[in-house]
């Protein structure tokens, strides 16, 4: 891959993910004032604006540099926008991770608050009985609840559900697809693989 095409995660000011740029355009944000690095390879998250940025590079001796006639700079891995504090207007992905969230990782027909890893998605009226894969029809449950369920709607089995589900009103962190994240460094900005999978039919 070129190398001012590799990319680069971009953070918000509240120090959420939002996008993946190109190195070109990084540095044109980091030039222009608009964004800083995050370096996260010292465990301190410190950040630096272009000039730190390209002083800080002089003594790096690694293989990701930029090299002009001139200088070298470092590539940076992740740079934090100094001017935009939203995520992207975006729906909240029907994902497992964030039914549990909605649930509080509670199952929705017995009430036992569990581990991620004991819980499963429930469809409310199951899928062979026309259940669509949706946030009204999907809920968390406990393994011994849904086996118990089965296939069948709560009234057809004789449970009831703890409260109605909704779509959620809340924004869960911009999902980025895990083929792209390139760096370790940006594994404590982003959530990824399976529990951020989106949920289809």
């Amino acid at each position: 891959m070129e190398t001012l095409s590799q990319h680069v995660l971009v953070l918000n000011r509240l120090w959420q993910a939002v996008n993946i740029c190109s190195v070109r355009r990084a540095f044109t944000l980091l030039y222009q004032g608009h964004a800083q690095v995050v370096d996260a390879s010292s465990g301190s998250f410190l950040t630096m604006d272009f000039h730190q940025w390209f002083d800080f590079s002089r003594s790096y001796s690694g293989d990701d540099v930029v090299h002009t006639i001139s200088f070298k700079i470092r590539i940076p891995q992740v740079i934090l926008l100094l001017v935009f504090d939203r995520l992207p207007k975006k729906e909240v992905k029907l994902t497992r991770n964030n039914v549990f969230e909605r649930d509080q990782f509670t199952c929705q027909y017995c009430g036992l608050r569990l581990e991620r890893k004991d819980l499963n998605i429930d469809h409310v009226v199951p899928r062979h009985q026309g259940g669509q894969t949706t946030w009204e029809n999907v809920v968390c449950s406990c393994i011994d609840c849904n086996s118990r369920k089965g296939n069948r709607t709560p009234q057809q089995a004789g449970i009831r559900l703890l409260r109605k589900p909704k779509r959620p009103k809340w924004r869960p962190m911009v999902h980025i697809q895990s083929t792209r994240a390139a760096h370790d460094s940006w594994r404590h900005f982003l959530d990824l693989a399976y529990w951020n999978v989106e949920l289809t039919e």
